[in-house]
């Protein structure tokens, strides 16, 4: 005999609950990208196609962005952040793609693939300027 009167009822309300749940991060998570510009950019995707990542990873320039957007790091779920000083502006990219590219990798391997992906400065005439 279990504890639990109606299991398949509690476990219903459950699933419920997780998916307004989720639906509340979503507009969260658009509300945070519309507040840094990111859905006006083009090279940015829809909030269609990220919303169906399951970790979000947000590459930003430098440490000072990084410690501004601390606070939201802890309070959106589904976020992730990386700084990649090689970058201009913030990024997007799913959290899944960064880890298959930097699984097995050092960490001096992970740094020189951030100069040329992730954000990253493309060519060396344009890290100059």
């Amino acid at each position: 005999m279990s504890v639990i009167k109606d299991e398949n009822t509690l476990l219903n309300t459950i699933k419920r609950i997780d998916q307004k749940i989720d639906k509340l991060n979503d507009q969260k998570i658009i509300a945070f990208f519309e507040s840094l510009g990111l859905t006006e950019r083009e090279d940015i995707p829809p909030a269609t196609d990220f919303l169906k990542w399951e970790t979000i990873l947000v590459v930003v320039p430098n440490r000072h962005i990084s410690h501004e957007l601390k606070y939201y790091k802890y309070s959106i779920a589904r976020l992730s952040f990386v700084t990649n000083p090689n970058a201009k502006t913030i990024h997007i990219f799913d959290f899944k793609e960064w880890q298959n590219i930097t699984r097995n990798k050092t960490q001096f391997q992970v740094r020189e693939l951030l100069k040329n992906s992730f954000g990253g400065v493309r060519d060396h005439s344009d890290r100059l300027n």
